[in-house]
């Protein structure tokens, strides 16, 4: 039924529905979402709870980055720029790839800091910004997100110390800690957060409802997590929980 792979659809990018929801987007009762999550209990796709259902798929893919660039585009500004104004003067960063990471670089842009990007995009933003000291890792170009990757970027990394890891991610949630689908740029985001003495994490809300297949780190391991307002209640506290701060760009 054309109904129930829609619903799976979603399953395949958010963690949780709510039978509300879906009745609306669908146009139909209450009653009948009841009875498509129930089919798909039975298939072993979700876990049945009250006013919805959890899913039990993990999320493999991610869409190209030309698509999320146009996602959640000022929110993500907006993070950006809240995540560069934690950044000293004089810090050394390495800065992750990744649409929202990009607009921390574009917010550094004027700053006096030293960069290794983790991306082609901030490369070719910050190549012309006159304050930074720009530090290019070597690797393999992962094609289209233009991230780069490997034993030559991990190696790069590891032989430098940073005052600050700036982290995007595929996913974030208490539960499964920061993930990511590419299993290469995993190792690069763990070579990252080892070598700096501050995590700062870097996210538009709609990654809470994700979770990607390559585990990165548990959620304790961040110091701060930069985000919009629509975070969900319960993951904000518990982060909270974990001693991580958490800033939410309005």
């Amino acid at each position: 039924m054309e109904r129930v792979r829609a619903i799976m659809n979603t399953l395949r990018t958010h963690d949780s529905v709510s039978v509300t929801e879906l009745a609306a987007e669908h146009g139909v009762s209450e009653m009948t979402i009841r009875r498509d999550l129930d089919e798909l209990a039975q298939q072993g796709v979700v876990r049945r709870v009250r006013g919805g259902a959890l899913s039990l798929l993990l999320r493999g893919e991610e869409p190209p980055f030309g698509v999320r660039e146009r996602e959640a585009v000022e929110a993500k500004r907006r993070i950006g720029e809240e995540a560069a104004a934690l950044i000293a003067d004089g810090e050394a960063v390495v800065l992750d790839g990744g649409t929202t990471a990009l607009e921390v670089a574009r917010a550094l842009a004027d700053r006096r800091v030293t960069v290794l990007p983790l991306a082609l995009q901030p490369v070719m933003l910050l190549a012309a910004a006159p304050r930074v000291r720009l530090v290019l890792p070597g690797g393999e170009v992962r094609k289209g997100e233009l991230n780069v990757m490997g034993p030559l970027t991990e190696s790069s990394i590891k032989a430098l110390r940073f005052d600050t890891a700036v982290i995007g991610c595929c996913g974030l949630s208490a539960e499964h800690g920061l993930t990511a689908h590419d299993l290469p740029e995993v190792a690069v985001k763990q070579a990252a957060i080892a070598a700096a003495r501050r995590v700062i994490v870097v996210c538009d809300s709609g990654k809470f409802a994700r979770t990607a297949f390559g585990a990165v780190c548990p959620i304790g391991r961040l110091d701060v997590v930069v985000t919009d307002p629509g975070i969900p209640p319960e993951e904000r506290d518990a982060l909270a929980a974990a001693g991580v701060t958490v800033k939410e760009a309005a």
